[in-house]
């Protein structure tokens, strides 16, 4: 009897003590121009920015390098692809205004740039999502193309 109420009062102590509540932070590399698309379609992004993931067409002239955003969004209730889609789409329309702000018509040599580790791609973007919020992360320069 005497083990047994050891054994309950264990059981007991353990259950007071809080557990550690490890944060989910998938990682994810999806298809950037299909977010391009799903954001010019929306009206979201005008068409008046280009976007170079990766890589700047021949004859670009930099405006100013090394731009940086970083968004969240909240993901609670959504599927990590469309929380991953919806906060590439806030960066890139914060882009889109800071870029005609500088009289840029392009971001070139955008590659992701989450926690400052670079993902360099010329068709995915990094993204990480978690139960309550995603994020993206990006870094390019702002140029005039043709």
């Amino acid at each position: 009897m005497k083990k047994l109420h050891k054994v309950l009062a264990f059981a007991t102590a353990m259950a007071c003590v809080p557990t550690v509540v490890q944060a989910r932070d998938t990682t994810h590399y999806l298809d950037f121009q299909e977010v391009i698309q799903e954001a010019t379609n929306a009206g979201r992004l005008d068409g008046s920015v280009k976007f170079y993931l990766g890589h700047a067409p021949a004859g670009a002239n930099i405006v100013s390098r090394n731009l940086t955003t970083s968004k969240k969004t909240n993901a609670f209730g959504k599927s990590d692809e469309n929380a991953c889609s919806w906060v590439l789409q806030s960066a890139l329309i914060h882009l889109q205004e800071a870029a005609k702000r500088q009289g840029a018509n392009a971001v070139v040599n955008l590659v992701s740039n989450y926690q400052h580790k670079e993902y360099k791609s010329r068709d995915k973007y990094e993204c990480h999502a978690g139960a309550i919020m995603a994020g993206v992360a990006l870094k390019g320069d702002f140029a005039k193309v043709r």
